[in-house]
């Protein structure tokens, strides 16, 4: 590239300019370009809300998944406030936000979509009931918000590829999936073409892998076919958070979540 580090950064300063994840790249060295790179809090349960942020920060994100432990909804002005508080001054913003349930009860679920919007969530992971789905369409173009379906394993409401894209056909394509690869594989389902069939519909990712159907791993030491998924996502231009989830050692998980960062950062490499 010509353009060295200062001039485009000065470049695009001047012009107010969003940088692209190639001049992201270059400027910070940023080894999950072009994705977008977090960890979904539940990874860091063991913690409590500050040291959480603080410890997804060392590990170099700057972005995650909030879960509902983490981040309960709120209509309090000075609880709202608080979180928004924590979250800037930690340097690790909220990008999504769930696992969250929506029924039909179209007051409850739009006072879920207030607190998201008030807080600059993007994506909302979710096990909607059937019966939500109309409110849903109508809150997700109002708000500009979108709903990931996201799948959780054998027995649940929505463990296959089957059972996800008859759940969002015919409803608004904010309307799409959050692919947990672990869930998937414990379903004996494949998470690289689960991506590959629903394409733009894929809203979220929560990266973990599974050996066998059954013992959650470290990324890349299991079943999940990490290269070939990472590769997919970056050939459909995956553009919303691609959140690492483990489930391990909830009480210090720090090691082998850096392990899982790694396997990432190489498999990223070499789907360039």
């Amino acid at each position: 590239m010509d353009m060295t580090r200062r001039e485009l950064l000065v470049g695009a300063t001047a012009a107010g300019l969003a940088l692209s994840p190639v001049a992201r790249a270059v400027l910070f060295a940023d080894p999950y370009a072009p994705f977008h790179m977090g960890i979904q809090s539940y990874s860091l349960r063991g913690y409590e809300l500050p040291r959480a942020l603080k410890e997804a920060k060392a590990l170099g994100l700057s972005a995650w998944e909030a879960y509902p432990g983490h981040v309960p909804a709120t209509t309090d002005a000075a609880k709202l406030a608080e979180l928004a508080k924590l979250h800037k001054d930690s340097g690790v913003r909220i990008h999504a936000w769930g696992v969250v349930g929506f029924d039909g009860n179209e007051a409850a679920s739009r006072a879920q979509f207030v607190f998201a919007k008030k807080l600059g969530i993007k994506v909302i992971s979710a096990d909607p009931a059937p019966e939500s789905f109309v409110t849903l369409d109508k809150l997700v173009k109002e708000f500009d918000i979108r709903i990931a379906i996201h799948n959780h394993g054998p027995g649940a409401r929505y463990s296959t590829l089957d059972q996800l894209t008859k759940a969002i056909d015919g409803h608004d394509w904010r309307v799409g999936v959050c692919i947990d690869t672990g869930h998937a594989l414990r379903s004996k389902q494949d998470p690289v073409e689960w991506a590959k069939t629903l394409g733009k519909r894929v809203h979220g990712c929560h990266l973990k892998d599974v050996k066998d159907a059954t013992k959650f791993t470290i990324l890349g030491e299991g079943d999940l076919r990490l290269d070939e998924m990472v590769r997919v996502l970056r050939k459909q231009k995956f553009d919303q958070l691609m959140s690492l989830e483990y489930e391990e050692k909830p009480e210090d998980p720090r090691e082998d979540i850096k392990l899982c960062l790694a396997a990432t950062q190489k498999a990223i490499k070499a789907s360039s």
